[in-house]
């Protein structure tokens, strides 16, 4: 096994879930931090723009509870970069992680995501300014390659040349991206995975942390890859069955206590709803991260219904989740 044992005083990247837009929001990491002690959070991609010219209190903050946690930045201008990374340093984060995967339209537009991969000096100098700036772990997350820039030794260049700029780890997502042909949903599924690509990678840098996110869908084909790897990231399947976390610290962190109490987790959740609509966010919002929670359970069925439908009802708090419990076993 590639992977180092966890580490209180410095956590590592053994299980990690990846940023989504629109899903990893700070209302599901407090959840996620409630299933798992340990799996390594990060926030949903914050371009450097919205940060420096926009509501830095709502694309910064977070809930202490949720460390350690990552913030996730989309940009190429390195000045920017250094000091959007100050303020996440400024802020708490544990963490800043430079987005060079996303294949979106959007992102493409703006320079930066995945489109990035063609510009590895860019992405050198990014880094390089943000290590400068902050006392903080600076990764990196990205594809095995865009449109002709897909051959191995395109990437083994790629990230020699960022672990020269000072890079701490790396992200790498096991597909390449087509950012002229396909959408970014098409892009998160039409192109092959390529895990011994990864692999090799791992090999060929023996110095640096490399995770491996694309494809994982249950937590043993995950553990699988800490053979090859130093850790693995899981996306979609995290959010949408977020009870898997609940085994986590257990398989990944060597935990000996038994694997946490999804029951329990929503009374405590609850509480912490309970806090977030006396500030005014809309019950709903809060809802979403619970509705694949007993994914595969006797009940979820009842329980993802009750709550889509109750919780849209006027005046309705937290007895909405407390009954659709009633469902669950």
């Amino acid at each position: 096994m590639r992977a180092m044992s966890f580490n209180d005083e410095k956590p590592i990247h053994t299980f990690c879930v990846a940023p989504m837009m629109d899903w990893t929001d700070r209302h599901y990491r407090y959840l996620a931090r409630l299933l798992s002690r340990h799996a390594y959070l990060y926030t949903e991609m914050v371009t450097t723009g919205a940060i420096l010219h926009g509501d830095k209190d709502r694309f910064l903050r977070f809930n202490p509870e949720e460390t350690p946690v990552a913030l996730q930045l989309g940009g190429s201008d390195a000045a920017d970069l250094a000091q959007c990374a100050r303020l996440g340093e400024q802020w708490g984060y544990d963490e800043i992680n430079l987005n060079v995967g996303c294949p979106s339209d959007r992102v493409s537009s703006g320079r930066f995501g995945a489109c990035l991969m063609a510009e590895p000096e860019t992405v050198a100098q990014a880094v390089a300014a943000m290590k400068a700036a902050v006392d903080l772990p600076v990764t990196v997350k990205c594809r095995i390659g865009i449109d002709a820039h897909d051959s191995y030794a395109y990437l083994r260049d790629f990230v020699g040349r960022v672990v020269q700029a000072g890079m701490d780890t790396l992200i790498v997502h096991a597909r390449k991206a087509w950012l002229s042909g396909l959408s970014p949903k098409e892009n998160r599924k039409v192109p092959p995975l390529d895990y011994p690509r990864v692999h090799r990678l791992a090999t060929e840098f023996p110095d640096l942390s490399v995770i491996i996110n694309g494809g994982f869908t249950d937590l043993e084909s995950a553990m699988a890859q800490l053979e090859y790897v130093d850790g693995v990231m899981l996306g979609r399947a995290a959010y949408q069955q977020p009870g898997l976390l609940a085994r986590v610290d257990r398989l990944f962190y060597g935990s000996t206590e038994a694997d946490t109490d999804i029951r329990a987790c929503v009374l405590h959740y609850c509480d912490y709803v309970e806090s977030q609509l006396s500030h005014g966010v809309r019950l709903p919002t809060l809802i979403k991260p619970l509705l694949g929670l007993f994914a595969g359970q006797p009940g979820a069925r009842q329980w993802r219904r009750h709550l889509s439908e109750q919780g849209h009802q006027p005046g309705a708090g937290t007895e909405v989740i407390h009954h659709a419990l009633t469902h669950t076993r």
